[in-house]
């Protein structure tokens, strides 16, 4: 002891810090470190049963179906609507059509264009457009687009307010309130990137008019730029599985399910019942379907109506979508459970549903669990030869869940790894905007507009064929993406050295994906003009 206290500094702290690691390492490995992890791992197994039960049971109920199930225009009453001799187009209910934009340069015109080409009697429908713009100039293009259908005997309103207080929800809130409204008894919502077919509304009208307990019909997305690069044919994987099982499921069995915030109509009496717009947290959508759903009101999906609309195509732009969309339903879940739970209007078992399966499994143990135990637990395992994962968990429950998730794109099937490694990379966002969420900290209510690009990217490619972009690294490098990719990347080549379970293979893969998506590699990129 007395020769290490006259040790030089320089060698004895170098000695004695390597040496302090090595044995609090060894002091806390076996009474500390092994039981965590163990007890880290039956929890991850519980979320992962819990996950690959409600996706079997969603997978058995789609495929009853598909098999034996009818469609929405027979399980409700679905009648085409009828020309009334004497009563002539007053006949027809009044119809509201709103489109709420964010300087929207690249798409406004394609949106404004297909409201204002919906086939309806034209005494009977009401363009609504709630520009939230703060570039002047973009609010020019608009307004004046406006002008231009106004000029052909279109009955659209061009609305402006003085702030962007609530974002989405407080302009479709200020909409609603303007006199002409009340006149209205639907309202059909499309977001800016949105273009629905002419004859949209005569296949989701009559759901509402014949049947008065539907409050919302709800129509399936269509992926313009699918195809664009490998990112958005992920999106559209998860997407389609989303449509194609979660919505139609919950459509099916319960007549409730996630309002999109586009592409769907709204009974306003229904809505205001619900009390409105809340801007309380990201997915005011889903908030307004829950609350709906409360009262009493039903729900359909009509999945064979599809309204075209654009991916996100930049890594960006999708990392603000998703954090929208994961920190979002879980501060609602937060702020709602009891709401739901003490409802007296809905019954048991759909109580169970929304409150267990829509919001604890789908919207908070799914990236929960994808990210905690393939991009944590499962690679600490490697330097734990003790603490063993089971292959039904380790493969067979993975392998089934994204089986059962491809089912949705057929076309893709060849991308599935692909989408396995995208999924566990965008697993690290969600996780953290779930949490962000449950605690109602850091970015919970941020906004942040998805970028549209619509034909913006064809155009500088185009144009600008010559020049190469200077691209500056700051732009691309994401360092969260680049740390977890460094802790998989480690954890292989631990496992290469010491480990007997082939573990590496999956962990360099998932690495390199990491570090891809870190280094900014992922979608396509815009550089700044």
């Amino acid at each position: 002891m007395d020769r290490l206290s006259f040790t030089p500094t320089f060698q004895g702290t170098s000695y004695g810090i390597g040496d302090r690691i090595g044995l609090i390492w060894e002091q806390t490995r076996e009474p500390l470190m092994v039981p965590l992890l163990k007890l880290m791992v039956v929890v991850c197994l519980t979320m992962s049963v819990m996950l690959f039960v409600e996706r079997v049971y969603m997978g058995i109920v789609i495929a009853l179906v598909k098999l034996f199930g009818r469609k929405p225009e027979q399980r409700y009453n679905w009648e085409p609507m009828k020309d009334d001799v004497e009563l002539g187009n007053s006949a027809y209910p009044m119809v509201l059509v709103q489109i709420p934009m964010y300087n929207e340069k690249e798409v406004y015109q394609l949106s404004i264009g297909a409201a204002c080409g919906l086939s309806w009697p034209s005494e009977r429908i009401i363009i609504q457009v709630l520009d939230d713009s703060t570039d002047p100039t973009i609010k020019d293009l608009v307004e004046m687009e406006c002008q231009r259908w106004a000029s052909k005997g279109i009955n659209i309103k061009y609305e402006i307010r003085g702030n962007r207080h609530g974002y989405k929800a407080g302009a479709l809130k200020e909409g609603m309130k303007h006199s002409y409204v009340k006149q209205c008894d639907y309202v059909a919502i499309f977001d800016a990137d949105f273009q629905p077919e002419p004859d949209f509304l005569w296949r989701t009208i009559p759901f509402l008019v014949h049947n008065p307990e539907i409050g919302l019909v709800q129509a399936r997305w269509k992926f313009v730029n699918s195809d664009e690069c490998l990112m958005t044919r992920m999106q559209e994987m998860s997407l389609d599985y989303h449509f194609t099982v979660e919505q139609e499921v919950g459509s099916s069995s319960h007549a409730f399910f996630g309002f999109n915030g586009t592409a769907g109509v709204w009974r306003i009496s229904a809505l205001n019942e619900a009390g409105g717009w809340k801007d309380r947290t990201t997915v005011e959508d889903m908030d307004l379907a829950v609350r709906a759903s409360l009262k009493g009101w039903k729900f359909v999906y009509v999945g064979a109506l599809k309204v075209k609309n654009e991916l996100p195509s930049t890594f960006k732009a999708y990392r603000y979508q998703q954090h929208r969309w994961s920190c979002g339903p879980a501060n609602l879940f937060k702020k709602m459970a009891i709401e739901i739970a003490r409802n007296k209007k809905v019954n048991l078992w759909k109580k169970v549903y929304v409150i267990y399966s829509f919001f604890f499994v789908r919207k908070i143990v799914a990236h929960i669990v994808t990210f905690l135990f393939y991009c944590v637990v499962f690679p600490a395992t490697v330097f734990f030869p003790e603490v063993e994962v089971p292959m039904w968990g380790a493969v067979y429950i993975p392998s089934t869940i994204t089986l059962l998730n491809a089912v949705g794109t057929p076309r893709s099937l060849h991308l599935l790894v692909f989408w396995i490694l995208f999924e566990n990379v965008m697993s690290l966002h969600r996780t953290k905007a779930t949490f962000m969420g449950l605690l109602e900290v850091g970015r919970v209510n941020e906004w942040v507009v998805t970028e549209k690009l619509g034909d913006a990217l064809k155009m500088k490619s185009s144009t600008k064929t010559s020049k190469k972009p200077r691209i500056r690294i700051g732009e691309r490098m994401h360092l969260l993406e680049l740390g977890v990719g460094a802790y998989l990347f480690f954890c292989g080549c631990y496992d290469v050295t010491y480990g007997k379970n082939g573990f590496f293979i999956y962990l360099f893969f998932q690495s390199m994906a990491f570090f891809i998506a870190g280094f900014g590699y992922v979608g396509t990129f815009v550089p700044n003009s």
